[in-house]
């Protein structure tokens, strides 16, 4: 049953979303035309018509040379396009140009920050006792170590404090400007403060001067001999440290199963029963593509599919192949039929047998996907669908917005152009550089300053193992769904129909974290203004991973719930938040409870390939694809 990935070379940038050519794993009638995606608001201009349509007497030749400088530039940008940084800094600079009020206020600011700062100063001098005039934020532990409030340390913490209210103050929108670039100049602001910050030097941080005087500057040894390790494995293209202690298979990735079936795209894992009966309606998982699916099956311990085995339910979990720059042209819809087929091969073993479906992440959202298509033709195989920090709407889409426009995506479009994919070192620096001091200085100090190597933890070594993005599939993600929302806009087609999240009938189990800046709950809470069905939203305590990853007995563990009925009136996040009770523990038991009660009984057990043997054990779990790197 393996097909192939490969499909007609396309542009990214002129592609419609998703792709109207058959993909790998599914075929089009001999008789069926190409369908169009659902047109626009309004016609698009030809890039080199003259805005009537008609063609200009010169056709571009040279344009590829464009792309290419575009590529060879993110090779210095990592990525970010410089024409939106530029455009960015422009537009605040113009606008507080013209506006003297900003500008007096700006001077004002100035001077009284100055002068608390020498009030503060004077009076600890003088042995008073004053009180600081800044406070950090409250998940901001820089400052947190005692040496930080004795001078003359205190002081550079406050001035470092002052320096990044005024630019806070100095960088918030100003009428007339667009919000994005003043978010986008401030952040980057945030990032040069971050370089010159007291906590991130020797000479200033009180707790690496007293570290490094004890150990008579052996910790500056041990952090140089750890960097040049670091760049020895980066050069040699060496596993992560974390490889060595974590080794997917044997302790992460160990939930006894099997594969059951293949294609170049996906392979599907069904795992080993540990119950005599089981629930009738088999439970399939997807999830997301960006990174590998064992953050779902981390260490026993952490597992949520050992969990939901444990409790009776037949599990099976997609397992993404890590594309090489070969499957350039793998295409978003690939992935959503991706999802159609695994049900298929699910029905295969089961017939007669209606499906839960749960997607994380990305996998959440094309499962979303799929499950609108299903319901927009008929297929009612779905018992219910549940949503791990999945958005559907990303017009709130969080911190990776900040650079999700025209010039970004085009920049990024033409950079995985010439590779062929978006690569996970790529990727994996975006992501960091959203929480720099959580995830770069932070390590910087502890392993390349002090000289201390972090632990290893199961999270951090499924982080460390990253992916690789097709150009195609990344470039249609980025443009139809971040920057022109298509999925709630009413404009997403498939198969050159458009479908909506309204069809979808089965009950939904949507779940968002708190702290995810990924995924901001508000964003994942949006759904319930594109549905009509039953929905069961829960917010739970944490960021994108370690909120979903939330095994029982965790300890400072704690959740929301509410029903939402299909003619129940709308309540906006922060009203449903206020009046939703607050639980302790982990809202996976909420979830199997939601499963168990949408499901239609007990059978027994089933071993590999199901009842009837239509899907044959290929190999033991993991499998093959989970291995590549």
């Amino acid at each position: 049953m393996p097909q192939s990935l490969t499909r007609p070379a396309a542009d990214a940038a002129n592609h419609d979303l998703p792709s109207s050519q058959p993909g790998p794993l599914a075929s089009r009638p001999q008789d069926m035309p190409p369908q169009p995606i659902a047109p626009a608001p309004s016609t698009p201009i030809e890039p080199w018509g003259d805005g009537n349509g008609r063609p200009l007497p010169y056709e571009p030749q040279y344009e590829h040379l464009d792309r290419l400088m575009r590529s060879a530039t993110s090779r210095f940008t990592q990525g970010l396009s410089p024409h939106a940084i530029g455009a960015a800094w422009f537009d605040w600079g113009l606008h507080l140009s013209q506006a003297p009020g900003r500008q007096l206020d700006l001077l004002m600011a100035a001077f009284v920050y100055q002068t608390r700062l020498a009030h503060y100063l004077a009076a600890n001098i003088a042995d008073k006792g004053a009180q600081p005039p800044f406070a950090p934020d409250a998940d901001d532990h820089r400052f947190d170590a005692p040496g930080w409030h004795q001078l003359p340390s205190s002081y550079l913490v406050q001035s470092q404090l002052a320096l990044e209210a005024w630019w806070d103050f100095a960088t918030s929108p100003i009428r007339g400007m667009a919000p994005k670039h003043a978010e986008r100049v401030r952040f980057m602001v945030r990032q040069m403060l971050d370089v010159v910050s007291p906590s991130n030097n020797l000479l200033t941080n009180p707790v690496l001067a007293e570290r490094t005087l004890a150990s008579g500057g052996m910790n500056l040894w041990r952090g140089l001999a750890n960097r040049l390790e670091d760049i020895s494995n980066e050069i040699a293209g060496a596993p992560p440290r974390s490889a060595s202690q974590f080794r997917v298979g044997r302790d992460l990735a160990a939930t006894p199963g099997t594969v059951v079936f293949r294609c170049d795209l996906f392979e599907l894992i069904q795992y080993r029963p540990t119950t005599t009966d089981v629930r009738r309606e088999p439970l399939l998982i997807v999830p997301a593509w960006i990174m590998k699916y064992y953050i779902l099956d981390l260490s026993p311990e952490n597992s949520m599919v050992r969990y939901l085995v444990g409790e009776g339910f037949t599990v099976y979990m997609l397992s993404w192949v890590n594309p090489g720059p070969n499957d350039r042209d793998i295409a978003l819809d690939d992935y959503r039929r991706a999802v159609t087929t695994a049900l298929d091969a699910i029905a295969s073993a089961l017939p007669e047998t209606r499906v839960h479906l749960a997607g994380y992440c990305l996998g959440g959202t094309i499962a979303t996907i799929a499950a609108a298509t299903l319901a927009r033709d008929g297929d009612d195989r779905l018992a219910s669908l549940t949503l791990l920090a999945a958005q559907t709407d990303f017009s709130e889409a969080g911190d990776l917005m900040l650079f999700v426009d025209e010039s970004q995506v085009a920049f990024l479009e033409d950079m995985m152009w010439a590779q062929g994919v978006l690569r996970g070192s790529q990727m994996t620096g975006a992501f960091h550089m959203l929480r720099t001091n959580d995830l770069v200085w932070s390590r910087i100090i502890k392993e390349y300053v002090l000289g201390e190597r972090n632990g290893v933890f199961d999270i951090q070594a499924w982080s460390e193992d990253v992916t690789r993005l097709p150009y195609l599939m990344h470039s249609q993600y980025l443009r139809g769904l971040f920057l022109e929302n298509r999925l709630t806009a009413g404009r997403f087609a498939v198969e050159g129909r458009v479908v909506a999240l309204k069809d979808i009938e089965a009950p939904m189990f949507v779940v968002g974290t708190e702290t995810d800046h990924i995924a901001p709950w508000r964003s994942v809470y949006k759904s319930h203004l594109f549905t009509d069905n039953e929905m069961t939203f829960v917010l739970t305590s944490g960021g994108h991973n370690a909120g979903i990853v939330s095994e029982p007995g965790h300890p400072r563990r704690r959740y929301r719930i509410g029903v939402r009925q299909p003619k129940d009136l709308y309540r906006d996040p922060e009203s449903w938040a206020t009046q939703a009770p607050v639980r302790q523990g982990s809202w996976w038991q909420a979830w199997t409870t939601w499963l168990v009660a949408r499901s239609s009984g007990m059978v027994r057990a089933r071993d590999d390939g199901a009842a009837n043997g239509q899907l044959a054990p290929l190999c033991p779990a993991p499998g093959t694809y989970v291995l590549k790197r």
